[in-house]
């Protein structure tokens, strides 16, 4: 059965991820379209470096064209957030995004987007995946590429320039000439290295490149950045002598930073300096948006500032609800998602690394001085994380424990409040802990945050043996 999690609809290849679940979900869609008269307006759609990525989508269009639905079909692998903000530039109806981001090589999936460039909302997700699992097969309609696109049904666009003007734009380039920074690049054999050299190099900046071909197996590494997966990426900002080393996940909306030390510079830690840079530095004013997974550091900089710092789910469909709502400056997630007002209403890793080579360049200072310039006047919060796979029973075991049942462990600290909007989340004086499960895989994941490394990792273990969880630290 198709499923749409917190970031679209992902599936192994070949067992969920098959041709006719495609064409069923591109049926749903279209025919959603066709209902609400904005078929003829169309969708933009596009494809990362994935196995089958192209193959699919080119499935997916056409069951659109066959369903009467133009399409705007990305003629070259692509960012995920280049889609995003094609849908927003041309003011189309929805998107569609052929990608299973930042999950193992045998995934993959669609992302589906609506008005403005916005992650589909639940009821949109809802909707297509039960009308999709309804659909027989011989009912569908389709047309051969080819065909549709003699009829003019889909058309091949390049969007890339109007995607990266636009960031060029919003960044201040001359102050980046101005402090010629040496800069590693790591796209994890994923989409983002030709738009990142673009802008950096119009800014000045000498690059050089790693992991940097097209390899569907992801140089046998998770797409993923964090500190297991940038080992190489260390070594090269060391090497190079590089000022930053800057990662991005296999569809780039997601970021990852090395300091010039070589030091792994958290999610968390990324998002705090770029909140504090746009309000002490830039003068802008906002709230925060966070989900329930990322650091409080971002409460403490609002309330420093007369901001409020808003709490939502996990899937950065409520972070952009959430900054909608309330006009809020920045939103973003602990696993490396951002966006600043004024960009597109999604996370992105190519806006949001040349937001932080304009901090960097614009303090004049180190990355490992901004962090700990940031610490010293908020106060240290580190964060630890965890995950485990997950069978149906343990997940439902689990669940009874702490969702049906609500038994907490002893955390040995004062309970503040506790909260299961999403997963069991325990606020404590000065820290907090975490048990969700994935919206996008089979996996449970314990997060926490205190003062110290070694206390976050205390809550995530007492945690983690009250859930029965495996644990060998």
């Amino acid at each position: 059965m198709i499923q749409f999690g917190t970031g679209g609809w992902r599936a192994v290849i070949g067992d969920g991820f098959t041709r006719a679940n495609i064409r069923r979900i591109a049926a749903a869609l279209a025919r959603r379209m066709v209902r609400e008269n904005c078929a003829e307006q169309g969708i933009c759609a596009g494809y990362d470096r994935r196995f089958l990525s192209r193959e699919a989508l080119i499935w997916f269009c056409e069951v659109l064209a066959g369903e009467g639905v133009k399409v705007r079909f990305v003629n070259m692998s692509c960012p995920t957030p280049q889609v995003m903000f094609t849908v927003k530039h041309l003011g189309l109806p929805y998107g569609a995004m052929v990608t299973a981001s930042h999950n193992p090589a045998v995934w993959n999936g669609i992302k589906l987007f609506t008005a403005g460039g916005r992650d589909a909302a639940e009821n949109y997700t809802r909707e297509i995946q039960e009308e999709a699992n309804a659909l027989e097969e011989d009912g569908i309609r389709s047309v051969s590429f080819e065909q549709a696109l003699s009829e003019g049904m889909i058309q091949l666009i390049d969007p890339r320039d109007d995607y990266l003007d636009s960031i060029l734009r919003q960044v201040d380039t001359e102050t980046i000439r101005k402090r010629r920074l040496r800069i590693v690049l790591d796209p994890m054999f994923g989409v983002s290295l030709t738009g990142l050299q673009t802008i950096l190099y119009t800014a000045r900046c000498d690059v050089d490149v790693i992991n940097d071909r097209h390899d569907a197996f992801f140089g046998r590494h998770l797409p993923a950045p964090n500190p297991e997966t940038l080992v190489d990426l260390q070594y090269a900002v060391k090497e190079h002598r590089a000022d930053v080393g800057i990662a991005t996940d296999g569809d780039a909306d997601r970021l990852g930073i090395i300091d010039e030390r070589g030091r792994y510079v958290t999610a968390n830690e990324t998002l705090a300096l770029l909140y504090y840079y746009l309000l002490e530095h830039k003068g802008w004013r906002g709230a925060a948006v966070r989900n329930i997974a990322t650091t409080h550091l971002l409460d403490r900089i609002a309330a420093a500032y007369g901001q409020e710092c808003v709490e939502v789910p996990v899937g950065f469909k409520h972070i952009s609800a959430g900054m909608e709502a309330r006009d809020a400056l920045i939103g973003g997630e602990s696993s490396g998602g951002l966006t600043v007002r004024g960009h597109i209403s999604g996370k992105d890793g190519l806006y949001a690394a040349s937001l932080l080579v304009e901090m960097i360049s614009a303090t004049g200072k180190k990355l490992s001085e901004l962090v700990q310039d940031l610490f010293a006047r908020f106060g240290e919060l580190h964060s630890a994380e965890y995950d485990w796979p997950l069978t149906p029973e343990r997940r439902e075991e689990i669940y009874r424990i702490v969702m049906t049942e609500k038994r907490l462990p002893d955390l040995g600290r004062k309970v503040e409040k506790t909260s299961w909007m999403d997963g069991c989340k325990v606020y404590l004086e000065g820290s907090w802990v975490i048990v969700r499960f994935s919206g996008t895989e089979p996996r449970i994941r314990i997060f926490a945050e205190a003062e110290t490394e070694a206390a976050a990792r205390k809550l995530v273990e007492i945690m983690a043996r009250h859930t029965g969880l495996p644990w060998d630290e």
